[in-house]
C-alpha cells in the first residue's frame, strides 16, 4: 500500500524550548506561570538564569535526560539542516524516518506518526480517545499528556493504585475496564517508579485488554530496560491488537531539547492520530533523527553511563539502608525517609537538582542519572541532607 499523506496530516507536533521546560529546571522566575503553583522547583535566587541546559555549576539531576546527547551522527545532521533553516521541512525527509522506524519494527511506514517528541502523540492520543470515556491508567505514571486533555474538559483519568511493590497492577486495571473506557494508558518501564513489568504477564494483560478499549504503551525508557525487545508491546500490534505504542528520542538519544518522538499503531488508528497533533517538526529534528537512529555505538555508550550511574546511586542507597526501587531506566526512586520536598530543597541549596513529591507519596524521590561527576555529587551530599 502506498504511503499517501498530505503535508499538513504529516507534518505533526510542536516544538520549541517551553517556560514550563525551565521551570522545571530551576528557573524560579517562570514556575508560576507554568504551572499555576507558587512552589519553584528551587528558592528564588537559589540558581542563576541560564538559557539551555544547566546553569554553571549545577548537577541536574530531575528531569531523566541523556547529558551524553546529542551523539556526534545527530550533530553532523543537525548542522547541515540548520544551513537548509529557511526552507519548511521536506515530506522526504519525514518519509525516510518513518521508513527506517518501520523497517526496524517490522511495520509498514504508515503506522508510524512522527511528532515533537512523544508528549505530543500521548497528548494528541489523550484528546482523541478521552471523549469515547475514562482514561484507566496506574495512580502513579507520567500523566502530563492526559492531564492536558482533562485540563481542557475532554478526558476523566481513572487511577488504579499501586501495588504494595509499587508496581503497576495490571489485575486490577483489567478489572476496571469496561467497554466505556476510552483507554487504557501504561507506561513500561513506568516513570516515576523505573519499574518494568515481566513482559508475559503484562503482554498477555494488554492483549486481553485490547479486545475491549485501545490500550496505550509509553515506552520512552524501553531502550534503557534489561531486554527492550522482550519488554516491547510493538509485536501486539503486528498481532492485529489495538494497541499504540508511542517512544521518543528525548531519552536514549540525548535529543530532549531538540524534540522528536513517534508513535506505532496500526495504519487505521495512526491515520486517526495524525489530524490531532498541532503542527509539524523542523527540519532539524528529522535530520538529528536519521542520523542517530541507527547509532548504536552511542546507544551503547549511552546505556552504560546510565547504568554506571544508576550502579553508583544503587550503593550509595544500600550504604545508607534506604529503600529504593530495581530501576531499569536513568532514574532511580528511592525512600531517604525526609519528606521529598524537603530533601530536594536541600540539594538544591548544594546546586543539585533532584524531583519532589509527586501526589501523596510524599516520602519518595526520584533522582536521575545525568553526567558521572554530576552523579558523585548528589551520592556525596545525601548523607549529609540525610543527617546519617
Amino acid at each position: 500500500m502506498p504511503l499517501d499523506l498530505s503535508r499538513r496530516s504529516l507534518f505533526t507536533g510542536a516544538a520549541g524550548l517551553t517556560v514550563s521546560g525551565l521551570a522545571a529546571a530551576g528557573l524560579s522566575s517562570c514556575s508560576q506561570a507554568a504551572t499555576g503553583t507558587t512552589e519553584a522547583a528551587f528558592p528564588p535566587g537559589a540558581i542563576d538564569p541560564y538559557l539551555l541546559g544547566p546553569a554553571e555549576g549545577v548537577a541536574l539531576l530531575s528531569r531523566n535526560e541523556n547529558p551524553y546527547g546529542p551523539s556526534q551522527s545527530a550533530l553532523d545532521m543537525i548542522e547541515y539542516a540548520a544551513t537548509k533553516g529557511a526552507y519548511y521541512a521536506n515530506q522526504e525527509a519525514a518519509v525516510m524516518l518513518m521508513e527506517m522506524i518501520a523497517e526496524r519494527n517490522g511495520v509498514s511506514p504508515e503506522q508510524v506518526v512522527l511528532t515533537t517528541g512523544s508528549g505530543e502523540v500521548l497528548s494528541a492520543i489523550a484528546v482523541l480517545y478521552g471523549p469515547r470515556g475514562p482514561i484507566v491508567a496506574p495512580r502513579l505514571f507520567w500523566d502530563t499528556t492526559a492531564l492536558y486533555a482533562a485540563n481542557l474538559g475532554m478526558a476523566e483519568i481513572q487511577r488504579v493504585p499501586l501495588t504494595d511493590a509499587m508496581e503497576i497492577d495490571l489485575a486490577g486495571i483489567e478489572a476496571a475496564v469496561t467497554p466505556d473506557t476510552g483507554l487504557v494508558q501504561l507506561c513500561n518501564p513506568n516513570n516515576p517508579t523505573g519499574l518494568v513489568s515481566d513482559p508475559a504477564t503484562f503482554q498477555a494483560a494488554v492483549r486481553r485488554m485490547a479486545a475491549t478499549t485501545t490500550v496505550l504503551v509509553d515506552e520512552a525508557y524501553i531502550e534503557l530496560s534489561d531486554d527492550p525487545e522482550a519488554n516491547s508491546c510493538v509485536p501486539l500490534i503486528n498481532e492485529g491488537h489495538d494497541v499504540i505504542v508511542t517512544r521518543t528520542f528525548s531519552k536514549i538519544y540525548g535529543m530532549a531539547g531538540i524534540r522528536l518522538g513517534y508513535a506505532i499503531a496500526s495504519a487505521e488508528t495512526a491515520a486517526a492520530i495524525r489530524p490531532v497533533v498541532m503542527s509539524w517538526s523542523p527540519c532539524t529534528s528529522y535530520a538529528a533523527g536519521i542520523g542517530c537512529y541507527e547509532d548504536q555505538a552511542f546507544i551503547d555508550f549511552s546505556k552504560a553511563k546510565v547504568t554506571e550511574a544508576r550502579d553508583m546511586v544503587f550503593a550509595t542507597l544500600d550504604t545508607l539502608g534506604l529503600e529504593h526501587l530495581p530501576s531499569q531506566t536513568n532514574f532511580v526512586y528511592f525512600k531517604s525517609g525526609l519528606e521529598a520536598n524537603a530533601v530536594q530543597a536541600a540539594m538544591a541549596e548544594r546546586l543539585i537538582s533532584v524531583r519532589g513529591q509527586y501526589m501523596d507519596y510524599n516520602e519518595w524521590t526520584r533522582v536521575s542519572m545525568g553526567k558521572i561527576e554530576d552523579v558523585q555529587r548528589f551520592c556525596h551530599a545525601l548523607p549529609e541532607v540525610i543527617g546519617a
